[in-house]
C-alpha cells in the first residue's frame, strides 16, 4: 500500500453564486473570520500527513498563487512595527518551499476534468482530493480520519455524512455495506436520487483517496449533468475493478460554496474562538431580539 503523499485542490470555478464580489475575487480567497477558504483546505491536509498540494486554478486565480508566496513588504512592515504574532501566524501559514505546485484548467469542464488536469504531477501514486468550498469544522480534520481508514483498507476511500433522508436529491449518495473499521464498504454511488431511490441517507462531502486509475478513466469519460465530466461517472466506473469504502466524518462539514453555508461557517468558527465567542454571541442574541421586536410589531 502507498502512503497518499499529494493532494489535488481544484480552485478553478468561477463562484458565480457569490457574485458580484468574485468577479475580481476568486471565492476561494474569501475570508472566513480571519483566513480565506481554501486556506483551511491547505492546513486540513497538512494535518492529515500530506508532504505536496496540487492546485488547479483558472484564469483571474493568480492571487491564490501569491496568498501561499512571500509577502517581503508586508514582513518587513511587521517586522518594524512589532507585530510579532501576525507575522508569527503568518510564518505558520506557509507552505514550505516546493511544497505547492499550479496547473492551469483552460476551460471549466466540470471537477472530473480539473482532477485529470493534475495527472501528470500526481503520477502512479494514490492521491487526496479536497473541495475547497467544503470547510471541515470540529475536532480532527475530515482528511485525516479519511486517510486513517484508507490506511487499513486501501483501495479508494470517500469521506460521507448524514443528511435527511428526504433531501438526498440534493447529494450524491452512497450505499451502505459491511462495516469496516470506522467506515464501511460502499455498495453503490448515486447523484441526487429521489428519496424513494436513495441507497442510503449517506451523502459524499468532499473529502476523497482516490488510486490514480482514475485518471484513465477520467481521460475518456462521457461528458454527463451539465454537459461536463462528472468525477462521480468515473469513481462509478473505477468501483468495477476496485474496491470503495467510506468515512463517516465526526465533525461538521460547512457548504461555503453557498451563502447559507459561508454565513454559517463564519458563525460557527467566530463562536469556536475565545477571544471572539462573547461579543459574536452577544450580537447574535440581539438581532434575534430586534427581529422579534419587528415581528410583533409588524
Amino acid at each position: 500500500m502507498k502512503k497518499v503523499r499529494k493532494a489535488v485542490i481544484p480552485v478553478a470555478g468561477l463562484g458565480t453564486r457569490f457574485l458580484p464580489a468574485t468577479k475580481s475575487m476568486p471565492k476561494e480567497m474569501l475570508p472566513v473570520v480571519d483566513k480565506p477558504v481554501v486556506q483551511y483546505a491547505v492546513d486540513e491536509a497538512f494535518e492529515a500527513g500530506i508532504e505536496h498540494i496540487v492546485f488547479v486554478t483558472g484564469r483571474n486565480k493568480a492571487v491564490i498563487e501569491d496568498y501561499f508566496d512571500l509577502h517581503p513588504e508586508l514582513i518587513g512592515t511587521l517586522e518594524q512595527t512589532g507585530k510579532k504574532a501576525q507575522l508569527q501566524s503568518l510564518e505558520s501559514l506557509l507552505p514550505v518551499a516546493g511544497a505547492t505546485s499550479f496547473i492551469r484548467q483552460q476551460s471549466p469542464q466540470g471537477l472530473g476534468h480539473a482532477v485529470w488536469c493534475a495527472r501528470e504531477v500526481i503520477g502512479d501514486e494514490p492521491f487526496a482530493l479536497l473541495l475547497p468550498d467544503m470547510v471541515s469544522f470540529g475536532g480532527r480534520g475530515c482528511l485525516a480520519e479519511t486517510v486513517d481508514l484508507y490506511q487499513r483498507t486501501g483501495g479508494n476511500v470517500i469521506a460521507v455524512e448524514r443528511c435527511e433522508p428526504s433531501e438526498t436529491s440534493k447529494y450524491g449518495i452512497v450505499g451502505r455495506g459491511a462495516e469496516i473499521g470506522s467506515g464501511f464498504e460502499v455498495t453503490a454511488m448515486v447523484e441526487k436520487p429521489a428519496p424513494a431511490n436513495a441507497p442510503s441517507n449517506f451523502y459524499i462531502n468532499g473529502r476523497y483517496v482516490l488510486q490514480p486509475e482514475i485518471f484513465a478513466l477520467l481521460g475518456n469519460q462521457q461528458r454527463g449533468a451539465g454537459n461536463e465530466i462528472q468525477l462521480t461517472d468515473a469513481m462509478v466506473r473505477l468501483a468495477q475493478s476496485q474496491s470503495f469504502y467510506a468515512q463517516p466524518f465526526n465533525g461538521r462539514m460547512f457548504d461555503c460554496g453557498s451563502k447559507e453555508g459561508f454565513i454559517e461557517a463564519t458563525i460557527a468558527f467566530a463562536l469556536a474562538r475565545d477571544d471572539m465567542k462573547g461579543p459574536v454571541f452577544e450580537m447574535l442574541q440581539q438581532f434575534v431580539r430586534t427581529h422579534e421586536r419587528r415581528e410583533e410589531a409588524a
